[in-house]
């Protein structure tokens, strides 16, 4: 089925009130096995910024609905009760050479992952999500539905890249190419990461968090229900403001308040931008 036709089935189950499971499943099974091959994605990069595709998002969600709880047990260690519409990933994809270490990470299918991807131990991928050529994984970390990330990526251990399936046209979280998001982060809905940015550990950004941009002398807002862009090559460090009014001022109280500090030049790796920027 190609993907036209794909998304007419989808969207035609979809509009009915009551659909029949029987007849539901076998398109929920080629939507995810699309996603896991990478012909279709939940947004997809144009030359002008990105396009949420709402109809994979659909899918996802017709999935959920016609779905039913099973046990999927590995016996003897590991124990599971989800919907029976989406087991774990199969990793050998074709003849993609992806890593997914021992030790409790769980992929669920519908999920890409492009040629030598590593995934250390614990960590979660979800539904949609899409995760480009030979980036990494690290440990403790979530990569949430539909969420997009390019490739040459490293998420360091702990950082969370949050999941968006409803509404269906909202944008996921973004990161692009060969972006560093250091540990503890978090990427939350309404943020895409420009292509060669830095994120210092501990940084957390949502669609409502306001950036201090100090080499542009501006304020990266999203606004309007936008996407929050962080520009490409940005670095940037956790950083705070002092909160507004007479009692915040009384007790010096501070909003915490991410800062881009510098903008990667090419001639170093992200790490060392990274400790130049902390130092």
């Amino acid at each position: 089925m190609n993907p036209s036709d794909l998304r007419d089935a989808v969207q035609q189950l979809a509009r009915e009130t009551d659909p029949s499971r029987e007849a539901a499943l076998p398109v929920v099974r080629r939507l995810l096995e699309a996603l896991e091959s990478g012909s279709v994605r939940a947004a997809q990069p144009r030359s002008d910024g990105w396009e949420v595709v709402p109809w994979v998002k659909q899918g996802i969600l017709l999935g959920f609905r016609l779905g039913t709880d099973r046990a999927q047990d590995v016996p003897p260690v590991f124990h599971f009760r989800d919907r029976d519409t989406f087991p774990t990933l199969d990793p050998n994809l074709d003849s993609r050479n992806v890593r997914i270490v021992p030790g409790g990470t769980t992929v669920r299918r519908g999920v890409f992952l492009g040629d030598g991807v590593v995934i250390m131990p614990p960590a979660y991928v979800n539904v949609g999500a899409f995760v480009g050529a030979g980036s990494m994984i690290d440990s403790h970390v979530l990569v949430g539905s539909c969420a997009q990330i390019g490739r040459g990526v490293h998420l360091s251990a702990a950082a969370q890249i949050g999941g968006v399936l409803e509404p269906i046209g909202a944008a996921p979280v973004i990161v692009e190419d060969h972006v560093f998001v250091g540990g503890g982060c978090g990427v939350y809905e309404g943020v895409r990461i420009g292509s060669g940015a830095v994120l210092a550990p501990g940084v957390i950004l949502t669609g409502a968090t306001p950036v201090y941009d100090l080499p542009q002398r501006r304020i990266c807002r999203a606004g309007g229900g936008a996407t929050l862009l962080i520009p490409d090559g940005a670095v940037v460090v956790p950083g705070s403001r002092p909160a507004r009014g007479e009692f915040a001022e009384e007790h010096g109280l501070h909003l915490q308040t991410p800062v881009i500090v510098k903008y990667r030049d090419g001639s170093t790796d992200a790490a060392l931008e990274l400790e130049e920027a902390l130092r």
